[in-house]
């Protein structure tokens, strides 16, 4: 398997990782710069060289894989028989730089409802490295030309059409999610409301919408839904930083994009 397919794989899995490359060599080493090797939680693909490096680099990814906060760091090994190594002599005469790069697991977004404001909402998240899912049960919502402006995004977009049950694709995200409901229809959004309460291993859950709409839902959830008022609690409504109050889809989506990016940096130290 190719690193490439290795980090993707990684990413469909949701698992943290690290790419080791040899970074620059000095002599003679066992294998040249640009050598890679990805390392999983469990698993490993491709190879730097085998030996001491390999080993001692497996070993301080695995401790980067642990750490929210790792950030990319150098390693340097003199291999000469003089040097006490961790995992065996390795006397090939040089010296190996090596870089380790995490790669950990990027949030996900799910956005209900691709109008006016959560295509705009789209356009900005997509410049983020996040796995995006789009849904809607409207198909022209979804056609090739209008999310053409998301052609160059850093973003993974995954795009679910769901014309009956919207609701179902909520059991299929990933844990964790961050899921934001804007339709274009309040049946819909109530229902989506529903079944977010009854998924606790999603993230965030935010709802677009006025005071009133919030009250209805609310009473409706409660009584209908059967949810309690704490499980109730877990919808932020209304979504956006407070005191941006323009009506445009674009100014909308830049408050909404703005407070869901603060909701990554507190459950990225939580």
């Amino acid at each position: 398997m190719t690193w490439v397919a290795a980090v993707a794989r990684l990413r469909a899995r949701r698992e943290a990782g690290v790419l080791v490359t040899v970074a620059a060599v000095r002599g003679h080493a066992p294998r040249k710069a640009g050598a890679k090797l990805v390392v999983g939680p469990t698993e490993t693909w491709g190879s730097i060289g085998g030996g001491n490096v390999e080993a001692v680099a497996i070993d301080r990814a695995r401790e980067l894989i642990g750490n929210p906060d790792a950030e990319p760091e150098l390693m340097e090994f003199a291999l000469n028989d003089k040097v006490t190594n961790r995992h065996g002599v390795q006397c090939c005469g040089g010296a190996v730089t090596v870089l380790l790069e995490p790669l950990p697991v990027v949030e996900a977004v799910a956005i209900f409802g691709v109008g006016h404001v959560g295509l705009e909402l789209a356009r900005i998240l997509a410049r983020h490295n996040v796995d995006l899912h789009l849904i809607d049960s409207r198909a022209e919502q979804l056609t090739d030309e209008r999310l053409a402006v998301l052609g160059d995004s850093v973003a993974q977009v995954h795009v679910h059409h769901t014309p009956l049950l919207p609701e179902e694709v909520l059991a299929e995200l990933p844990p964790g999610a961050h899921v934001l409901i804007m339709t274009h229809d309040h049946a819909e959004d109530a229902a989506l409301c529903d079944a977010a309460l009854r998924i606790p291993e999603l993230g965030s859950v935010g709802l677009i919408g006025s005071a009133a709409k919030w009250a209805r839902f609310r009473k409706r959830l409660a009584t209908e839904g059967g949810h309690a008022d704490s499980t109730i609690d877990r919808i932020k409504t209304p979504i956006g930083i407070p005191g941006i109050a323009g009506k445009e889809p674009a100014t909308i989506a830049v408050s909404v994009a703005a407070d869901l990016l603060q909701t990554f940096e507190r459950a990225r130290h939580h």
